[in-house]
């Protein structure tokens, strides 16, 4: 028996996010965000579907869901971290605050939005694998109006066995974390936990659609191997210059010109798996005029 790797994205968009998964949403939206009362109903917004996935071009990764009470949820599964990933995050609250509104509405029509972000990578120094974060007053901790959360989940800091697993989130990060691993569906008695495992067993799954998850782990190990790449070519280089011109200087360069093929061979291989430019550009925190720019300049365009 194989399962799906949750962890990367489009394979979570399937789980979670398509026209049969509102139940299987709530259920772990219910157990992870910090709510004042559960998830009644919600609305999944532009809910995966096959078609939409061919090439990859146009298909929104990130999962976006409408509570009952107007409060907007983005989640978004990401597996590498790259420069400016923080700063993306919290744009992207922002923005999805902001656009709720045409020019000259009320302010007072905003609605909450809470951005659930699970990293296959570590982001914090605390060890706890769940943070939120909100705007507080700085030293007494009053909370301004609370319209904007951001909430991380990093998968690494998770390190329950299946025996250890007690409560229904432990068995969602579980799940989510493993479920690449899995040999045989867990035990779990929650109904929306086995509808979950059921759409993640790839003998469920259309032949284009194993190709589409397969191009996509692909995908994502080539990126990872190119920023390991990188950061070891990075740091010979750093070691050379430092021989030639200084240890301090020759790893500040080294780092600098790390970052740099880091970026680059992130460009050149996104592009080659029919990544469009600006969502390559969001990606590596440069504009779409600097992607197609670079593209040119080795012959890719």
């Amino acid at each position: 028996m194989r399962f799906l790797n949750i962890k990367t994205d489009y394979a979570f968009k399937k789980v979670f996010g398509s026209e049969n998964s509102k139940n299987i949403l709530k259920s772990f939206l219910n157990s992870t965000l910090d709510l004042a009362s559960p998830i009644d109903s919600l609305t999944i917004e532009d809910p995966y579907n096959v078609p939409k996935l061919q090439g990859m071009k146009e298909t929104a990764v990130d999962v976006k869901a409408t509570l009952e009470d107007k409060t907007k949820v983005i989640i978004e599964m990401q597996i590498l971290n790259h420069d400016g990933f923080e700063s993306r995050i919290l744009y992207n609250t922002a923005k999805n605050y902001a656009n709720q509104l045409d020019r000259g509405a009320k302010y007072n029509l905003l609605n909450p939005v809470i951005a659930l972000t699970i990293v296959n990578f570590t982001m914090f120094e605390f060890d706890k694998y769940k943070s939120i974060f909100k705007l507080l007053e700085k030293e007494n901790f009053t909370e301004y109006k609370d319209d904007i959360q951001l909430q991380f989940i990093e998968l690494p800091k998770f390190n329950k066995t299946l025996e250890e697993c007690v409560t229904i989130e432990d068995k969602w990060i579980y799940f989510i974390k493993n479920a690449r691993d899995m040999e045989v569906a867990p035990a779990f008695t929650d109904p929306n936990l086995r509808d979950a495992i059921s759409i993640a067993n790839t003998a469920s799954m259309s032949k284009e659609e194993l190709e589409i998850q397969d191009k996509r782990e692909e995908f994502i190990f080539m990126q990872k191997s190119s920023i390991e790449k990188a950061q070891r070519e990075g740091e010979e280089w750093g070691k050379k210059i430092g021989r030639e011109s200084g240890i301090k200087e020759g790893r500040k360069e080294g780092r600098e010109e790390g970052r740099k093929k880091e970026r680059e061979e992130l460009i050149i291989n996104a592009y080659r798996n029919g990544t469009p430019t600006n969502i390559i550009g969001s990606f590596v925190n440069m504009s779409e005029e600097e992607v197609i720019d670079f593209l040119k300049s080795v012959n890719h365009l």
